[in-house]
């Protein structure tokens, strides 16, 4: 189960990301001739980038509705479409030259599963890259102690949900259990420190933890009261509004060369 959901404060974040400030480990090796496989597409801003820089991609959901995102937002004529799971991808064996998954592997049941099947479907020499951010390795200033309760409830709620919200660190460890041996591993930052990068992040939170599906759940399962989600959202606010504040998301990521089948 997908924790965040869907709702407009998480497609807000989704599409602020591009090619550049989330895929920076993977655009030095793609040409235009390659075929890749976008998994867990999203609204499509990545999807759109890559389409630009390779012969063409396949965007990959969970749904015919989460789809649905995507396809208003990517007009490239060189990108199809495709609904499946990414722990039994349709698609023939070495079928990809680039298989590319950001933020997909903390939210899925069995990520080593889901990284053996994006190697069964990439060619032999073809690229996996993936990236995931990692939620303990947050950081932030200032150290408000509701900031440090939202991070609690948030990894309480992604581990409910069967993910593991502190993928990034994991990345290497699921890669080798994965079988591949030829590995890039690297890590990267998203930073918010000016007022539009704090009124964007700290905004953005402060709705996500009231109204997305991460506060519907919080409140179903008894984990959190609504006076606690709105106390939550309104530190959110509070640090925004803090010129002094800032934030970084570390994220771990990988270049995995895919090799040939098991016999």
């Amino acid at each position: 189960m997908y924790v965040h959901g869907h709702h407009e404060s998480v497609l807000r974040s989704h599409r602020w990301r591009t090619a550049e400030n989330s895929a920076g480990h993977l655009l030095p090796h793609l040409k235009p001739h390659q075929s890749l496989l976008d998994v867990g597409c999203g609204p499509g801003t990545i999807t759109a980038d890559l389409a630009n820089l390779v012969g063409h991609v396949t965007a990959l959901e969970t749904s015919e509705e989460v789809l649905g995102l995507a396809r208003g937002e990517v007009t490239s004529p060189n990108v199809t479409f495709a609904v499946g799971d990414v722990h039994a991808l349709s698609f023939a064996d070495n079928t990809f030259d680039v298989v590319h998954a950001h933020q997909v592997l903390q939210h899925v049941a069995d990520p080593v599963r889901a990284l053996r099947e994006m190697g069964r479907v990439c060619r032999p020499g073809g690229l996996v890259a993936v990236r995931d951010s990692d939620y303990a390795g947050f950081i932030w200033y200032p150290m408000l102690p509701e900031l440090d309760e939202w991070l609690r409830l948030y990894r309480a709620m992604a581990r409910r949900a069967g993910g593991e919200p502190d993928a990034g660190r994991r990345l290497l460890h699921w890669a080798r259990q994965a079988g591949f041996t030829d590995i890039s591993a690297g890590s990267s930052t998203w930073c918010y420190a000016t007022p539009q990068e704090r009124q964007f992040w700290g905004g953005m939170w402060a709705q996500r933890i009231k109204n997305s599906s991460i506060a519907t759940q919080a409140l179903e399962s008894g984990h959190a009261t609504q006076a606690d989600l709105d106390r939550l959202s309104a530190a959110w606010l509070a640090w925004a509004d803090d010129p002094s504040a800032w934030f970084s998301v570390v994220h771990g990521e990988l270049l995995c060369v895919a090799g040939p089948l098991p016999t």
